[in-house]
């Protein structure tokens, strides 16, 4: 089950109350006030882990409360602090406020920590408000109400490269065959219901250079999809985080649809219109099911992509023709996004320091 979606409930632990007590021992003269402080309540904390890949785990048990801190003692004793709540979710994960719909955090790295409710404060005892001219005080606190809120949890994948293009183009079956992911295959539209991962390695595994990356296998596309169409904006959200989409065309000639530069113009316009700069992003055009070929339709997309002058790769995931081209020429497409955008963090730190010694006296 793929779960990407959930809203949550949580409730930070109350402060303990403060107490009202006197000393009063025989050995001990003009005891005085002796009320402790409440305990401060227990936070509830969001930690992004690696060990979760859905939010299932939310959906089921929506409601989380942190344990209150106990009440202050005589004696002086103070209370104990409520205990921590500790939510794991995956990384990709971002945190919206339901009330207001403002980001709260984006959970894009590993082992990321973030309190999303803080426990109330505990009350003062009566100790506390001893002075010199008040020295029996019966003054003391109630401890603080810890925070609630409701959240709301959306996850995006983290994948390096994104498989667009209609339902049965060959996106499922080409994932299988350049990693080790295994989704459900079959001859029929929407077959994949959810998107699927799988982890890319290019090179010898023994050799220290060996290129790896996760290629993420999105639901088909239809026209319509960015307004909700078919499975629309459920899964268009998952190609925003990744660096390079691969765009796979049916040329085939069992394929129900006709013209494939329609098809291309299709799926680009609704990467345009859901937003979030997803047609800027590079692209590698592969030509699918090249062993049942069209000639009509290939020649047709040779002559689309070469005006836009967009890489193909014709590929046949059945035979495997142009597999090993195509991944290679995904990591060298990676290794170039990547290390460009090396170089421009790096420029953009001289940049600062530069800025920064000339403001210097």
């Amino acid at each position: 089950m793929f779960i990407d979606e959930a809203k949550i409930r949580v409730k930070a632990g109350d402060g303990g109350n403060g107490c009202l007590a006197f000393r009063r021992e025989k050995f001990v003269p003009r005891g005085g006030p002796s009320g402790g402080d409440g305990g401060k309540g227990g936070d509830v904390i969001m930690e992004s882990s690696e060990r979760h890949n859905t939010l299932v785990h939310f959906r089921f048990n929506p409601e989380y409360r942190a344990e209150r801190g106990r009440h202050g003692e005589g004696a002086n004793k103070t209370g104990r602090d409520g205990g921590d709540v500790v939510l794991k979710v995956p990384v990709g994960t971002i945190v919206y406020d339901e009330e207001t719909g403002e980001k709260i955090q984006d959970f894009s790295a590993p082992d990321q920590r973030m309190v999303i409710a803080r426990g109330g404060r505990g009350g003062r005892g009566n100790a506390r408000f001893a002075t010199s001219t008040h020295q029996a005080p019966r003054e003391h606190e109630a401890g603080r109400a810890g925070e609630e809120r409701v959240f709301r949890l959306e996850l995006k994948l983290l994948a390096d490269v994104g498989l667009v293009g209609f339902p049965n183009v060959g996106k499922s079956t080409l994932i299988s065959r350049i990693s080790a992911a295994r989704p459900k295959i079959a001859d029929y539209p929407f077959t994949t219901l959810e998107p699927n991962l799988g982890v890319v390695a290019v090179g010898d595994a023994s050799a220290p250079d060996q290129f790896s990356f996760v290629v993420a296998d999105i639901p088909g596309l239809i026209e319509g999809a960015h307004s909700g169409a078919g499975l629309g904006t459920q899964f268009l959200r998952h190609i925003e985080r990744t660096r390079l989409l691969v765009h796979l065309v049916d040329v085939s000639d069992s394929s129900g649809r006709m013209d494939v530069i329609d098809d291309l113009e299709v799926i680009m316009r609704e990467l345009k219109s859901f937003g979030s700069g997803l047609d800027e992003k590079p692209m590698m055009m592969v030509a699918s099911k090249i062993d049942i070929a069209s000639k009509d339709k290939l020649t047709k997309l040779k002559h689309y992509t070469k005006r836009r002058k967009l890489p193909l790769y014709p590929i046949s995931a059945v035979t495997g023709k142009g597999i090993e081209e195509l991944k290679w020429a995904m990591a060298k497409k990676l290794d170039d996004i990547y290390s460009s955008e090396a170089s421009a963090r790096t420029g953009s730190e001289v940049e600062k320091v530069a800025d920064k010694s000339l403001t210097k006296p």
